[in-house]
């Protein structure tokens, strides 16, 4: 008794301008943080709830995406991911968030991020940027973003060895993804989104062996090493199916956070083979 009551202290200081400096000390040195990633972590605390009750739309890159008209949503609330920016009516709806995942250093350089950091500045409006904190160096060190606000996640846990069914605290580390729609999805049940709406996720290529953006790559053409110049895999299905797998039982565990908290989660990607979350048409969401 007196252990629990010490830890509903503990976590009420954190609410208090004293508390907010301590859980900022404690997560530096923890995970051996920079005092900007810290600092940033403790900040992504004014945005529990911000978004109470409200639905938004979570925009992927699939190339199912081709099949909807994206400008219905103008005056909604939309996460982009990666180079979602890049969508052909992207101008008419303007993303509120975007997010990046921990970036894979095989065929990317430096020089290339710092590349496509630049073009993805120049092209999000006023969207606020949510990325891996293992990027804050660089974008410290380049000034990139400048007069952009920039948050960062600390991807590090396993989902497997996640068994609370509480939303995911991002001013916390996180567990790491397989998908940024995953990233996506802890940032919007976190924000106090109750209806979310997955679009362009269609994690589907391993029936066809192929994959193609719904738009064309610019900086980051030939970047992604996990498919040929012609869009065929990498990868062996053996080696497909195992991350397949890990993504699978993230999208369970975000499903199963999501219905104990009373969010409703809804997959209208045309196609795809993401069966974790109800199915709804696209259209369906603008003739209510």
């Amino acid at each position: 008794m007196a252990a629990a009551l010490r830890k509903i202290l503990t976590f009420g200081s954190m609410l208090l301008p004293y508390g907010v400096h301590e859980l900022k000390r404690r997560l530096k040195n923890r995970h051996n943080l920079s005092a900007d990633v810290a600092s940033s972590l403790a900040e992504n605390r004014q945005l529990a709830g911000l978004h109470a009750g409200q639905r938004c739309f979570i925009l992927g890159n699939g190339p199912s995406v081709k099949r909807l008209d994206l400008s219905q949503l103008q005056g909604e609330t939309v996460i982009t991911v990666s180079n979602g920016y890049l969508h052909s009516d992207f101008d008419k709806f303007q993303s509120r968030y975007h997010c990046v995942p921990q970036i894979t250093y095989v065929s990317m350089t430096s020089e290339d991020v710092i590349d496509w950091f630049k073009e993805m500045h120049s092209h999000l409006g006023a969207a606020e940027l949510f990325l891996s904190s293992t990027e804050a160096e660089l974008v410290r060190k380049h000034n990139l973003f400048s007069g952009r606000t920039v948050r960062y996640l600390v991807l590090g846990e396993s989902f497997d060895e996640r068994t609370s069914e509480e939303i995911v605290d991002i001013s916390q580390p996180v567990p790491r993804v397989e998908s940024v729609p995953v990233m996506a999805l802890m940032i919007a049940m976190y924000l106090g989104f109750k209806e979310i709406i997955l679009l362009g996720v269609d994690h589907d290529r391993f029936l066809s062996s192929t994959y193609r953006y719904a738009f064309d790559l610019k900086v980051q053409k030939g970047k992604d090493f996990t498919v040929n110049a012609d869009g065929t895999l990498t990868r062996t299905l053996h080696d497909e199916f195992q991350q397949l797998a890990r993504l699978w039982r993230q999208y369970r565990a975000i499903s199963n956070i999501a219905k104990s908290n009373g969010i409703r989660i809804v997959n209208s990607t045309p196609g795809g083979a993401l069966d974790e979350f109800e199915r709804r048409p696209f259209q369906a969401w603008f003739e209510e």
